[in-house]
């Protein structure tokens, strides 16, 4: 495992008050306690990426926009993806989808983890996911670690602890990052 190896973790949410942040700090850090790899979170809030505002599709790798561009550059940068994206509605967040979306042949062949969090797990949000990534033909790894939420969390706003709240979910992520590393050597 080498330390030039760099993964991102994007954060599939930007809604006020998420848990996202917490969740994809605590998936890099497991990330970090098993390999040499560098983790980068990426807040898809900090990325201006507004809807449908290339001329040209994505395919064509033409972008007229400097944030597509930058944006482009980022996910060119890493040698492999994590998506941590909470289950709305049995689907995942458009900000996801819409930055997905503005890239194609960035994704092509990229090593890719899905971590899927919600009241249950987040299970339809992972499939729905796992086909658009084969469309832009991202290498997903078979684990897709689908964290449960604690009612408290997701009800009352209760603060989210996940060496606590997730501990039961911890092999599932490791065994995740083992696969990764399995795409990247």
């Amino acid at each position: 495992m080498d330390r030039n190896t760099s993964v991102l973790v994007i954060m599939g949410s930007v809604r006020a008050g998420r848990v996202c942040p917490t969740v994809a700090e605590w998936i890099a850090q497991l990330g970090r306690a098993r390999t040499d790899f560098r983790y980068e979170v990426i807040d898809l809030a900090d990325w201006a990426l507004p809807m449908d505002d290339e001329p040209a599709i994505p395919a064509t790798g033409r972008y007229a926009q400097a944030h597509t561009r930058a944006w482009s550059d980022k996910i060119s940068s890493a040698d492999a993806v994590i998506f941590v994206t909470p289950q709305y509605n049995w689907g995942y967040p458009a900000a996801l989808k819409n930055a997905i979306d503005h890239l194609y042949r960035e994704w092509r062949d990229k090593p890719a983890v899905i971590v899927t969090y919600g009241g249950h797990g987040g299970t339809k949000c992972s499939e729905q996911l796992r086909q658009v990534a084969g469309a832009v033909k991202l290498r997903l790894v078979p684990t897709a670690p689908a964290l449960v939420l604690p009612e408290a969390v997701i009800r009352e706003g209760a603060a989210l602890d996940p060496n606590r709240d997730f501990s039961q979910h911890v092999a599932s992520v490791q065994g995740a990052i083992a696969d990764l590393v399995d795409l990247l050597t």
